[in-house]
C-alpha cells in the first residue's frame, strides 16, 4: 500500500524530533528510519501500535484521533467507552457514574464496548466448538497484532479468529437500536469510540474486517477523560447501571479475553516484543497443543494504550477492584437475538506484501544476493548509527538505492576484523 493511501494514525513533529533513534529501535516492523537527523515513518509498514509514541522522550510522535467537537455534527450521539476507560478513574465505586458523566458532556446514549466483549467471548466459544479454524486460534481483537500478522506472519492467517472486534459489534448494535428508538436516519446518528490506542483508530477508520467503517469518529481516552472528570463531581444521585459483567470488563487487561473462552489450554501475552516471540513460536509449530492465543501489543493489554491517562498497572488494579462487585456476565448471543454470523468478519482482511523485496521473483532473488554481499561488509552490530534499525535493514536500504554504504561508520571495524 502506498504511503499516500495508507491511513496515518501516528504523526511526526519534525521540529521536536532530535533524531535520537529511540523510536527506530523500538518499532516492531522496521517502519522508521532516521535520515538527516530526523525520523521518518514509512506508513506502509506502520501498524499503529503506538510504541514510538510511548518511547519518544521529545514528544515528537503524536497519535492521531478525532476532535471531540465532531460529535456536534450529529443529531443523536452515542459513546462507546472501551473497558480500559473505566480503569482511568480513582475511587470509582459505581460504574454508572461514567455513563452518567458521558451523557452530561454531550452524548445521548452510552453503550459499553464490554458488552461486545461478552458477546465476542460467547461467539468465540461457539467458533472453537465448531472447529472450523486451525488451532491454536489467534485472537484478532488487538488490531496492531492483526496487522502485524498480515504484514509479517502470513503463514498464521489460517489461525486467525474471524470475529469482529468488540467495538465493531457494539457499534452495529448501537446504531440499529438507535434507529428503532429515535426514528432517525442512520446518517443522523453519530457513533463514537473512546479509544485507548492509535491501532484501534486505524482499524475503525479503515474498516478492518468490515465492508465499511461502523463508527463515525474515534476519540482519545485522554481527551474525554479531562472533559468528564469535573462533571463526575456534580453527579449527586446516579441511576445509571453498567450493562456488563466481569467477563466484559476483564477484556481491559491482558488475559481477560482468554479467560472468557473458559478453556485451560491458552496463552495470553502482552507487549509487542513478547507477542512477536509468541508468533515466532507459532510459526515454528511449537504451540500446536494450545487451543487459543491472546496477544496484546501494549503492556498490560488495552490499559497500556498510549491514549490512556493512568499507569497500566494501576489501571489494571482498578479494573480488578471493579470486577469484584459484578456478576460473571450479562450478555449472550441469545440475549441480543442474533445469529453467530452477525459477529463474524464481513470481509477477510488482506495480507500486506510490503516486506517483499520485489514482486518479481527473480529480481527479489538478485536483491537478496546483493543484500547478503553487503552484509559481509557490515559489522553486524545493529548500532543504528546509519539511521536504520539493523544492519540488514540498512543493507536493504542500500539495495533499494535509498542510502549509500558510506553511512556506516563502523564498516572499517568489520573489515579490520576480517583481515
Amino acid at each position: 500500500m502506498s504511503q499516500e493511501k495508507r491511513l496515518h494514525t501516528v504523526t511526526l513533529d519534525q521540529d521536536k524530533c532530535k533524531g535520537c533513534v529511540a523510536c527506530m529501535r523500538r518499532c516492531p516492523t522496521g517502519a522508521i528510519r532516521v535520515r538527516d537527523g530526523k525520523a521518518k515513518i514509512y506508513y506502509d509498514k506502520c501498524i499503529g501500535c503506538g510504541e514510538c509514541v510511548r518511547v519518544c522522550h521529545h514528544h515528537a510522535k503524536k497519535a492521531v484521533y478525532d476532535s471531540f467537537d465532531i460529535i456536534k455534527n450529529y443529531k443523536y450521539k452515542i459513546a462507546l467507552p472501551a473497558p480500559s476507560f473505566f480503569g482511568q478513574f480513582n475511587n470509582l465505586e459505581n460504574l454508572g457514574l461514567i455513563i452518567a458523566g458521558l451523557k452530561r458532556i454531550g452524548f445521548d446514549e452510552v453503550m459499553e464496548v464490554s458488552i461486545g466483549a461478552e458477546l465476542s467471548s460467547d461467539a468465540t466459544r461457539r467458533v472453537l466448538k465448531e472447529g472450523t479454524i486451525k488451532k491454536p486460534v489467534i485472537s484478532t481483537a488487538c488490531p496492531a497484532i492483526l496487522q502485524l500478522i498480515l504484514l509479517k506472519y502470513h503463514s498464521l492467517t489460517e489461525n486467525l479468529l474471524n470475529l469482529l472486534a468488540p467495538v465493531d459489534i457494539v457499534a452495529k448494535l448501537a446504531r440499529e437500536n438507535a434507529i428503532k428508538k429515535t426514528g432517525l436516519k442512520a446518517e443522523d446518528i453519530g457513533v463514537f469510540f473512546i479509544s485507548p490506542c492509535p491501532a484501534k483508530v486505524f482499524a475503525l477508520k479503515s474498516g478492518l474486517g468490515v465492508e465499511k467503517p461502523l463508527v463515525d469518529g474515534v476519540l482519545a481516552a485522554s481527551e474525554v477523560y479531562f472533559k468528564l472528570l469535573p462533571e463526575l463531581k456534580n453527579i449527586k444521585d446516579c441511576t445509571e447501571v453498567a450493562s456488563t459483567g466481569l467477563l466484559g470488563f476483564a477484556w481491559a487487561c491482558s488475559g481477560g479475553e482468554a479467560a472468557g473462552i473458559m478453556k485451560d489450554k491458552y496463552i495470553a501475552a502482552d507487549g509487542i516484543e513478547n507477542c512477536m516471540n509468541v508468533l515466532k513460536e507459532l510459526e515454528d509449530n511449537k504451540l500446536d497443543h494450545m487451543d487459543f492465543v491472546e496477544l496484546n501489543a501494549c503492556i498490560g493489554g488495552c490499559v497500556g494504550g498510549v491514549l490512556n491517562i493512568e499507569n497500566p498497572f494501576v489501571a489494571r488494579s482498578k479494573i480488578r477492584e471493579l470486577n469484584k462487585s459484578l456478576p460473571l456476565s450479562k450478555n449472550s448471543i441469545e440475549s441480543v437475538g442474533k445469529e453467530l454470523d452477525y459477529f463474524k468478519w464481513e470481509t477477510n482482511p488482506e495480507t500486506n506484501d510490503v516486506l517483499r523485496l520485489d514482486e518479481d521473483f527473480m529480481v527479489a532473488l538478485k536483491k537478496m544476493s546483493d543484500i547478503d554481499a553487503i552484509m559481509k561488509q557490515l559489522p553486524g552490530l545493529d548500532c543504528g548509527n546509519c539511521g536504520a534499525p539493523t544492519c540488514r535493514a540498512f543493507a536493504e536500504d542500500i539495495v533499494d538505492g535509498a542510502v549509500d554504504i558510506s553511512l556506516c561508520t563502523r564498516k572499517e571495524t568489520n573489515e579490520n576484523n576480517n583481515k
